[in-house]
């Protein structure tokens, strides 16, 4: 039920395709901004981790969404569904995340006069080819973005992009250090160092989709396997069935016959693992923002391989907290892979120190916060009264 006209003390929407997103990248800036006094009102399609948003003091409204879906009709209903609970709960503001949210919650939020802030994730499937869908999208952008107080970028490379095709003007864009990451809670751990016949182990966490490189990976094990004996290729994640992009469980399957993966499904906290791994291997030629999983595996000192991708090689220096391979080149990959197979413990420690360093520096989740901070301090008045 919609609370109509119900009072609040400056309510702030978050906008998404799921719980679980809004959940695993933006709790720190949630919790800080019920540390700060907002109200958090969480309105995503409904999953495990909705129960887990409203345990932390927010309010959650879900909604029907199908990402993947390329039906206008089911579009409409979502700016319609959108519409109706942002005119119930009248959010002070309102942040939209991923592409249907920030071009139909983005038109949702004009239509009721709340000002909005798009915020670009990553292009992702929409903008892989210059197809129907790309201009589709492109249109749908413009109109959206005309109506947002501010849209926000995660690499330099978006941004650009969207300024070049005319989809947003340059006076509108910010472009943020990624999500940023929670340093304290991804802290490295002690390496006691391999152990008598323990395997060399390769880690890979993703969304199972196949532009994330996860037949790159599978591939370059092969390679490897042939040369080497005692090696361990880990793969996290989970399937999106109805994404074009996913990978098959057949596929799967078929790749841990082989020997090539060790597949251990999906992993609600990675430290574990990533605790476990001597590199992190990410050969993505997705349209990403700027990759969580990379943030995360630098921030636990765990060596990087990533490719020479948008998002990919803003946390991987190279040879400095890790290697950049050619894109969707398995055989590149692999060469990167033995070369830190080949190198001293003591150089993959330092690569680890620098990948932490690099991390702290320029991702830290406490710029992002502060930056939330920022706009809200300017756009919704502490006496909830327009300025």
């Amino acid at each position: 039920m919609i609370p109509n006209g119900s009072p609040h003390n400056r309510l702030i929407a978050f906008v998404s395709n799921s719980a679980w997103s809004l959940y695993n990248f933006r709790l720190d800036v949630i919790r800080s901004l019920i540390g700060q006094g907002y109200e958090i009102l969480v309105i995503a399609a409904d999953d495990e981790f909705s129960s887990l948003l409203v345990s932390e003091g927010c309010r959650y409204v879900p909604i029907d969404f199908n990402n993947r879906s390329e039906n206008p009709w089911q579009d409409f209903r979502l700016y319609r569904q959108l519409r109706k609970i942002y005119a119930g709960y009248r959010p002070d503001f309102i942040f939209h995340f991923v592409i249907k949210p920030n071009i139909y919650g983005s038109l949702a939020a004009a239509a009721c006069s709340i000002r909005s802030i798009a915020v670009v994730t990553g292009l992702g499937y929409s903008f892989a080819s210059k197809n129907w869908l790309y201009r589709l999208v492109r249109i749908l952008y413009r109109r959206a973005l005309k109506r947002t107080t501010a849209v926000w970028f995660l690499n330099n490379e978006d941004a650009k992009m969207f300024i070049s095709e005319k989809i947003v003007p340059i006076q509108k864009m910010k472009v943020l250090p990624g999500e940023g990451i929670n340093t304290d809670y991804f802290s490295p751990v002690p390496k006691t160092g391999p152990t008598t016949g323990s395997p060399f182990t390769f880690l890979m966490s993703t969304r199972l989709l196949k532009s994330k490189g996860i037949g790159v990976y599978a591939d370059a094990a092969r390679i490897l396997k042939k040369k080497h004996d005692n090696l361990q290729f880990m793969l996290l994640g989970f399937f999106e069935n109805s994404h074009p992009d996913s990978i098959s469980e057949e596929e799967l399957r078929t790749w841990q016959q082989e020997g090539l993966v060790l597949y251990q499904g999906f992993a609600r906290d990675v430290r574990p693992f990533l605790g476990q791994a001597d590199c992190f291997v990410f050969p993505s030629f997705y349209n990403e923002g700027i990759p969580r999983c990379l943030l995360e595996a630098a921030s636990m000192e765990v060596p990087i391989i990533t490719s020479f991708n948008r998002g990919c090689k803003e946390v991987v220096l190279n040879n400095s907290n890790g290697y950049i391979c050619k894109v969707n080149d398995p055989f590149d990959l692999a060469d990167k892979m033995e070369k830190m197979i080949n190198l001293p413990a003591e150089e993959r420690a330092r690569m680890g120190r620098n990948g932490r360093a690099h991390v702290m520096r320029k991702f830290n989740v406490t710029r992002v916060i502060e930056e939330y901070l920022r706009t809200l301090r300017e756009a919704v008045p502490a006496s909830n009264e327009a300025p």
